[in-house]
Parts: structure tokens; C-alpha cells; sequence
């Protein structure tokens, strides 16, 4: 049975089980109630309806109004597929036994497929001392194990709890929402810590909420795949003229390249050089920065005679402030497929590497980044700013320099009144280049080498 979000039936591993009870928990606010009704309006219909019981944590009208604002809710189904009903005044006033006997009489009315207790954890002060709850428990799941409907069982539940409430147990599937906070930053993130009779992606998932409803990007970590494809056998001109004079014949058609050297040394106008000589052949190319606005990095473009408004050209500008890197990802992925972009710069890999929550997930951004890239024959340039303006002596933070095919050095070199540019190239796969270091220079046409004396 769908989620109601096609990325979280893939975390899943194709969705909800069917006939289950499934637990979902998270602190207030994490998204809880918009999981629950955005799959009770997915699924939903007058022969296989839903029944959504509210007890005492929020009251029903608050929760309809606010339901009202998300793009899903349907007015329309709400009393004819989707039935709502407040347990608050018989818990109240009967207990967990009325809530038990409610719970059955409403299931032999509506006949649900669907039913959705929220919030479940709520109803645990009502088992007094006396241990009440977990006979109650007993008789609720057996009940709704017996009918053929699924349940979503919501609450605020620590993580600790999984071990010690009863209900945990009983469940089939328990999905958590959670706040992840890093530095800073503050993000949300979805596991799936049990699912009975099924697969499902393992680790921490990003979701974003909005008028949408729950958005999930299931984590990209690509497993190694060892199956063959296709390598387009040309060697293609990097579109840097001082570049191509150190290489062979060119880079191979799809492969990684790393630019790395200090700030204002030339990084971005050599990715420039890189996304333009695509445009000029008639390709589709990308610019995914975060670093320059649309209208600087147009200003930056115009003094070497090019233009970001090209229609050959699609510009993916994200500030790096609040950057959600999952969700950048998929969106760059989405963008590459939709345009069919033979050339991609990401300017720069800094940011996306401080958005990142941890290095090891960044690296398996990057790894998975790479390796899709690779696979659709489209080539990728990443600059990546180092903080030694002069003798650069190690490239082992940076996480692609082992990753990339090409990794490409740009230095300042002091002199006694002026200080010049030099580039090196480091690493080329299956391919010879020049070794040492070569001064450049930078003049309206660009990026040029420096005659040798």
C-alpha cells in the first residue's frame, strides 16, 4: 500500500505492508499527522475507506484546520472515504476499556481499510497504575490482527522507548522522524528501524515538509556495481586551452575532473571555459553553483564573451546557507536526465561538502554523484578551494581527489614584485599529460599558458 510518497515506498521497499501496525514516532512537530493524512488521502476510496481517531494530544478541529492547508486534503472525501472521530471524551470519561469498545463499534460501522490512532502514546496515563495498558494492547492488536485493515499508531516517543513500551513489539513496522542537528544546522531525517516481512533501505533518510506534504530523499549511497556499460570511446577537448596544451589528446567522454587551487586564482573561470565549449558545440551543459548568484556569475561570463542565458545552458543556483544536500543531489540528478547535459560544473565542492552532515555521508554523495555520472556519459568538473595560498603540499582532505579521474592543481607562485598563476596537473586516468608545473595567465581569452624561456 502506497505511502502517499513515491520516495518513501522506495525507502520502504515498495510501501506500507498491507494488514499491519505500523508505529510512527517523533517529537512534536516532526511530521507525524502529515505522514498519517497524506497517506489516508492517498489510498482512501468509499469501498475502502479510512478511519482517523484523534484521543487527547490534539483536538480534532485543529487538526482538520490545519489539514485543510496541505495541497492533498480532499473536503470532498472527508465524511464519505475519510472518517474522523475524537476518542478524547470516551478515553476521558471511560477509560481504555471505552476506547476498546468505541474502536470496534466504529470498525463495524465504516468497515475501514485504513485506521489511524494519533496520538497513541497518549493514552498510556489512562492505564493508571494498575497495568492496564497492556492487556488493553493485547486486545487491540488482536482485534485489528483479526480485521483486514492497516493501522498507523502515532506518538511522541523517544528513542529509548523502543526497548521498553509494550507497543513497540506488537508493531510490525516502526518508522522514526527525527531532528538531526549539526553545527548550526538543524535537519530532519526518517529511519525505518523494523519492518516485518519485507526489505527496506537501511539509515537515516532527509524529508522536508511543506504544503506538499512529507517530501523523502532516500539516502543515495550507491552499492558498488560491477555490471558493464557502455564507454563512449572519444576523447573530448577539456574547452581550456592552457589544459588541453598539457594533455595528450583530451579527457575520455564522461569523466570526473577536480580543480583545486586557493581562492581568486581561476578555479570558476576554468570551469567556465569547460561548461561553454559544450554550449558552442550545440550540447546541453549545467552550472550548479553555490557560489556566485545568477547575475554575478553572468557579469563574470560577459568579459570572456559568453552568456548564462544561453538556452543550450541550465543554471542551478542554491545558496549554501540551509542547503539540504540529499535534496540538491536528487535535484541535479533530475536536471542531468531532463536536458541530457553532456558537461556539468559544481562550483563549488566546499559547500557542499560544509552542508553535509558528516564526511561519510558526503563522500557517499560524491561516490554516487560520480558513478551516475559516469554511467550516463556526462562529463563533471568540481572546483574545490584550498586555504594555502602558496606550496600546496597535500589534497587528502578533499574528499574527490581520490574519487575523480583528473584532479587538476592552480597555485600562486610569489616573486620578488609580482606573483604569478601556475597549474598542474596532478592525475589523469588512461591517459598521459604533461608533468610539471606551468605558469598561466588570464587575459580576455581566457586561460592561456605562459611560454616556456
Amino acid at each position: 500500500m502506497t505511502s502517499g510518497s513515491d520516495p518513501l515506498d522506495v525507502v520502504l521497499g515498495g510501501g506500507l505492508p498491507r494488514h499491519a501496525i505500523v508505529l510512527v514516532t517523533g517529537s512534536p512537530g516532526a511530521g507525524k499527522t502529515i505522514l498519517a493524512q497524506q497517506w489516508v488521502f492517498a489510498n482512501a476510496t468509499p469501498q475502502r475507506p479510512a478511519l482517523y481517531l484523534s484521543t487527547v494530544s490534539e483536538p480534532l478541529e485543529k487538526l482538520l484546520r490545519y489539514g485543510q492547508t496541505l495541497s492533498f486534503f480532499d473536503p470532498a472525501a472527508v465524511g464519505h472515504s475519510v472518517w474522523y472521530e475524537d476518542l478524547g471524551l470516551v478515553l476521558r470519561d471511560q477509560g481504555l476499556p471505552g476506547v476498546l469498545e468505541r474502536v470496534r463499534e466504529l470498525i463495524r460501522i465504516r468497515q475501514p481499510a485504513m485506521i489511524v490512532i494519533d496520538s497513541f502514546k497518549a493514552m498510556h496515563p489512562y492505564a493508571g497504575r494498575s497495568g492496564a495498558f497492556r492487556p488493553f494492547l493485547h486486545d487491540l492488536a488482536g482485534m485489528l490482527s483479526a480485521y483486514p485493515a492497516t493501522s498507523l499508531w502515532l506518538g511522541e516517543y523517544q528513542e529509548d522507548e523502543i526497548q521498553r513500551s509494550p507497543e513497540f513489539a506488537v508493531a510490525d513496522a516502526i518508522i522514526a522522524l527525527k531532528s538531526v542537528h549539526s553545527a548550526e544546522r538543524t535537519s530532519r531525517a526518517l529511519q525505518v528501524h523494523k519492518l516485518r516481512g519485507g526489505g527496506f533501505l537501511a539509515g537515516r533518510h532527509s524529508y522536508r515538509l511543506s504544503a506538499e506534504g512529507i517530501t523523502v530523499y532516500p539516502r543515495l549511497a550507491d552499492a558498488a556495481d560491477s555490471s558493464d556499460y557502455e564507454l563512449r570511446g572519444e576523447r573530448v577537448p577539456s574547452g581550456i586551452q592552457a589544459l588541453d596544451d598539457m594533455l595528450e589528446d583530451g579527457y575520455w567522454s564522461g569523466a570526473s575532473t577536480l580543480v583545486a587551487g586557493p581562492t581568486g586564482i581561476g578555479k570558476t573561470l576554468m570551469g567556465l571555459h569547460f561548461v561553454f565549449h559544450a554550449v558552442s558545440q550545440g550540447e546541453r551543459a549545467i552550472i550548479a553553483t553555490m557560489q556566485e548568484d545568477p547575475s554575478q556569475l553572468d557579469r563574470t561570463a560577459s568579459q570572456f564573451g559568453w552568456s548564462v542565458k544561453s538556452s543550450e545552458l541550465t543554471l542551478m543556483y542554491r545558496s549554501p546557507v540551509d542547503l539540504n544536500v540529499d535534496q540538491w543531489v536528487y535535484e541535479l540528478l533530475d536536471m542531468i536526465e531532463t536536458t541530457g547535459a553532456s558537461r556539468v560544473l559544481l562550483d563549488s565542492l566546499a559547500d557542499l561538502q560544509a552542508a553535509a552532515a558528516d564526511e561519510m555521508r558526503f563522500r557517499e554523495y560524491l561516490y554516487s554523484l560520480l558513478h551516475r555520472s559516469s554511467r550516463c556519459g556526462t562529463s563533471l568538473m568540481m572546483t574545490y578551494e584550498l586555504p594555502e595560498l602558496f606550496g600546496v603540499s597535500k589534497l587528502s582532505d578533499v574528499a574527490a581527489s581520490h574519487m575523480a579521474d583528473n584532479v587538476v592543481l592552480l597555485q600562486y607562485r610569489g616573486l620578488t614584485e609580482v606573483m604569478s598563476r601556475t597549474l598542474t596537473v596532478l592525475k589523469t586516468r588512461a591517459t598521459d599529460h604533461e608533468a610539471g608545473v606551468r605558469e598561466f595567465q588570464i587575459t580576455t581569452d581566457g586561460i592561456i599558458l605562459v611560454p616556456r624561456e
